[in-house]
C-alpha cells in the first residue's frame, strides 16, 4: 500500500525536523510511506529544511510556492500530486505537531473498512490539550453547528487530521472547492460523505503547538461560518427536490391504482 502524507507549511522550520522522521518511522515493507511538504514561501526557511532532509531520503518531497496562497489550495495541489503518482492512500496532517504521527497505525487499520477516516477530537468527550477556554468553546460550538445544519454523522467535521483512499478524489470536484482556510476541511469531508463514501472516525488527542504561532484568525472563523451556512442551504435544497420527486412518484402511483392500468402515452387502443 503506497501512502502519501501531505502537510502544508508556513513558518514550521522548528517542527519539521521532528515531524518528518517521526512520520517515516511508521513505514514498513507492507506500507510504503512518503511525505509531501507544500510550503508557502515561509520566511523562516521551512522549505530549505525539507530540501536538506530530502537530499538523503527520496521518500521526502517538496513543493515550493511563491507566496502565502492558503491551506485549501495547498491541499488541492498535494492531492493532484498524489493522483499523478498513483498513491493508494493520502493522509492530511498539520505540521505543528498537534497531529501526532503515533495515530497513523490506527488510521491504517480503520481505513480497511472505510473510504475516509477522520481523526476526531470529540469522539470520546473533548480531547484537546493546552487550548485557552475561549478557543475550545468556539471550536466545540462550531463543530456542533456544522453537525446540526449539515446532519453529517461525524463528531469533528473541522478536523484536519484524516486519511482517505485516493480514489475518492474522482468525486471531490477539486476544481470547484470554494474554501481556502480551515473551512476546506469541512467542505472536503462533507462532499465525500454526500457522494455516498464510507466515512469513519478514530479518537485522537490534539495537542496545541509548542513552536510558532497558530494560523487561526477572525477571517478564517467567518469563512467557516458562511461555509457551514452554504452547506446547509445546499442540503436543504436537495431535500426539497427529493421530496418533490417522491411526491410525483406517489401521485403517479395513485393514478395507476385508480385506473387499474399503467399510464400510457397512447390515445386509444389500436
Amino acid at each position: 500500500m503506497k501512502t502519501l502524507v501531505i502537510t502544508p507549511t508556513y513558518n514550521e522550520a522548528h517542527n519539521l525536523t521532528t515531524l518528518i522522521p517521526d512520520i517515516l518511522s511508521y513505514a514498513n515493507p507492507d506500507r510504503l510511506l512518503e511525505v509531501l511538504v507544500i510550503d508557502d514561501a515561509s520566511p523562516d526557511g521551512s522549505a530549505d529544511v525539507v530540501s536538506k532532509l530530502a537530499e538523503t531520503d527520496p521518500r521526502i518531497h517538496l513543493i515550493r510556492r511563491h507566496g502565502k496562497l492558503g491551506l485549501g489550495t495547498a491541499y488541492v495541489e498535494g492531492f493532484r500530486f498524489a493522483q499523478e503518482r498513483d498513491y493508494d492512500l493520502i493522509v492530511q496532517m498539520d505540521a505543528d505537531l498537534s497531529h501526532q504521527p503515533r495515530y497513523l497505525p490506527e488510521f491504517f487499520d480503520k481505513i480497511s473498512e472505510c473510504d475516509l477516516v477522520v481523526g476526531s477530537r470529540y469522539l470520546n468527550g473533548v480531547s484537546i490539550i493546552n487550548w485557552p477556554f475561549w478557543r475550545l468553546v468556539i471550536s466545540y460550538l462550531g463543530c456542533s453547528l456544522a453537525r446540526r445544519l449539515t446532519r453529517a454523522p461525524f463528531t469533528d467535521p473541522t478536523s484536519g487530521y484524516k486519511c482517505f483512499r485516493t480514489e475518492v478524489l474522482r468525486d471531490a470536484d477539486l476544481d470547484h472547492m470554494r474554501s481556502n482556510g480551515y473551512g476546506f476541511q469541512i467542505e472536503f469531508t462533507h462532499k465525500i460523505w454526500m457522494k455516498g463514501y464510507r466515512v469513519g472516525e478514530i479518537p485522537i488527542v490534539f495537542v496545541e503547538r509548542f513552536e510558532g504561532q497558530s494560523k487561526m484568525s477572525v477571517a478564517i472563523a467567518v469563512e467557516t461560518f458562511f461555509l457551514i451556512t452554504r452547506l446547509w442551504c445546499f442540503r436543504t435544497w436537495h431535500s426539497i427536490k427529493g421530496m418533490g420527486a417522491r411526491r410525483d412518484e406517489l401521485r403517479q402511483s395513485g393514478q395507476q391504482e385508480a385506473t387499474g392500468y399503467p399510464r400510457s402515452n397512447h390515445v386509444g387502443i389500436p
